[in-house]
């Protein structure tokens, strides 16, 4: 089935950690995690993730390896 075009579906979020996730437009936000600045379709959203969220290793173990 094709995606709807017809205006954002999907908000990028992120917690605490630089962990991203998608979460759809109205739903309320789940304790620990913000909006990232970016809203779409979740495949533009997914795109999003995947060219930002390049380290997946959560924040604590980057800084502790560092």
């Amino acid at each position: 089935m094709p995606e709807a075009t017809d205006g954002p579906a999907y908000l990028v979020v992120r917690n605490s950690e630089e962990q991203h996730s998608i979460l759809a437009v109205g739903k309320p936000l789940p304790k620990g995690w913000q909006p990232a600045g970016f809203e779409g379709s979740k495949t533009a959203c997914l795109e999003h993730i995947d060219a930002v969220w390049t380290d997946l290793r959560p924040l604590s173990l980057r800084r502790s390896l560092a």
